[in-house]
């Protein structure tokens, strides 16, 4: 299998999002996991754009030109990461799964909102939505 190009887009203000992406990892045969800050202008964040994703609602991971977000891109992340170290045996063991990953992104989707809205951080609005600053 060939080294595949693989970007992950989240917002770099969130906490919880940024330690999650300095800690997950892919197998080498995947490639190179690229971060992007949705909250700086770019190509990427454009076509994140143009499909209509929300970035606030959750990150976008991209391999090769395809897009998953949310809960899909957590589990995406899941079967492309290494089994090395706890952080990626346990994100492995319990994102795997599509299924239990919607169920659970929800939650964490919550949690994220909470975090932001305490910490006043604004929202990123990439659809441009009306009345939708803060979280």
């Amino acid at each position: 299998m060939s080294a595949r190009e693989v970007l992950l887009v989240y917002d770099t203000q969130c906490p919880a999002c940024a330690y999650y992406c300095t800690l997950v990892r892919l197998r080498e045969s995947v490639g190179e996991l690229t971060l992007v800050d949705a909250r700086q202008p770019s190509e990427v964040m454009k076509q994140v754009t143009d499909r209509g994703l929300d970035i606030d609602q959750g990150m976008v991971l991209i391999v090769n030109s395809e897009f998953y977000d949310g809960a899909d891109a957590i589990n995406a992340l899941a079967l492309l990461g290494t089994r090395s170290g706890w952080f990626n045996r346990f994100n492995y063991w319990v994102f795997r799964s599509a299924a239990v990953s919607r169920m659970l992104y929800p939650v964490l989707k919550l949690c994220r909102h909470f975090l932001l809205h305490f910490l006043g951080v604004s929202k990123i609005n990439n659809l441009e939505s009306g009345n939708n600053e803060r979280f």
